[in-house]
């Protein structure tokens, strides 16, 4: 997994990229505070190689919790900023820090 992020000088966005390799997923999304923990509009494109990417523009200087909903099972990005646990959820979140 990755994530990649490219601040833009022109407003105050980051394009963050997420990367999740998962050959044998049918479909994989990204769901966190930034958008309501709703995985529509938030699934990753598959490439040829298995691993589904996606870039979505996020505002800067926030902090989102977020988790990958692989097949309808929720994952932790390994690369993620740090992790918070969460009372609701009842496990750790990643933790994305624009």
């Amino acid at each position: 997994m990755a994530i990649k992020k490219q601040y833009l000088k022109s407003k105050p966005v980051c394009k963050v990229t997420f990367t999740v390799p998962a050959e044998e997923a049918k479909k994989v999304a990204v769901v966190g505070d930034f958008n309501g923990w709703n995985p529509k509009g938030s699934t990753l494109k598959k490439l040829k190689n298995g691993t589904f990417k996606g870039t979505f523009d996020l505002p800067q200087e926030n902090t989102f919790e977020f988790r990958y909903l692989v097949d309808g099972a929720y994952i932790n990005d390994a690369e993620a900023d740090r992790y918070q646990w969460n009372d609701y959820a009842g496990t750790e979140n990643a933790v994305l820090e624009l």
